[in-house]
């Protein structure tokens, strides 16, 4: 019997589990997937030393659950991230930032040991760019940088009324092709007024957790 999209995130949310130990600082992410993980977090909640959150939502939802939320300066390393994503490829490289907190997303990937990517399986794609690229910028640059992105073969599109955590705008960018992530993600990266891309190239996933019809499996 086919599964909810929502079912087939709680299986890999419940999967992601088994990563966790005794004593560590976890890294969460943001995003329906991660509140499916956070919600089951309620066992691990004198377990973990705390969290630290790419999101004020994760934050409050971790806090609910009475799990210290820790500023990443406080941290030497976080053992363990977990995120979702909204595309992926099956070199693990990942686009990111439906929910506008890529930038943080990205410092807690580069801060942890290992990244575990929970998804459902309808996330997965042979060529990344089916999903519109989130990219973060600087409000006063938002229109020099959507000229950049048309020269690079894109369509921006300004995700009006969204303001991030950081207080910067999203470009969404359309119609792209993405067959070379890491070079993608360096030349978006270095133009000016740009924060942060949606694409996790150059750190990828270790673990992509992938919840389907027939159970989870890894990759």
């Amino acid at each position: 019997m086919a599964l909810a999209p929502h079912e087939k995130k709680q299986r890999a949310a419940a999967a992601a589990l088994d990563h966790l130990r005794s004593g560590m600082v976890l890294g969460v992410g943001t995003g329906s997937t991660v509140n499916a993980f956070i919600d089951q977090l309620a066992p691990w909640r004198t377990r973990l030393a705390g969290a630290v959150s790419s999101s004020e939502a994760s934050s409050a939802r971790l806090r609910a659950l009475g799990i210290p939320v820790l500023d990443l300066n406080e941290v030497d390393r976080l053992g363990v991230y977990v995120d979702g994503a909204d595309e992926a490829n099956p070199r693990r490289e990942l686009i990111k930032g439906g929910g506008a907190a890529l930038t943080r997303e990205k410092i807690i990937a580069a801060a942890a040991r290992t990244f575990i990517c929970i998804v459902d399986d309808s996330k997965l794609v042979p060529v990344l760019g089916r999903f519109p690229l989130p990219v973060e910028v600087i409000p006063m640059a938002r229109s020099l940088v959507a000229r950049e992105l048309v020269k690079l073969g894109g369509q921006p599109h300004w995700r009006e009324a969204v303001v991030t955590d950081n207080g910067n705008h999203i470009l969404d960018v359309h119609g792209l092709v993405i067959d070379d992530p890491r070079g993608l993600e360096l030349a978006i990266n270095q133009l000016a007024g740009v924060v942060c891309v949606g694409l996790f190239a150059a750190r990828p996933a270790d673990v992509l957790v992938i919840g389907s019809d027939e159970g989870v499996r890894l990759a």
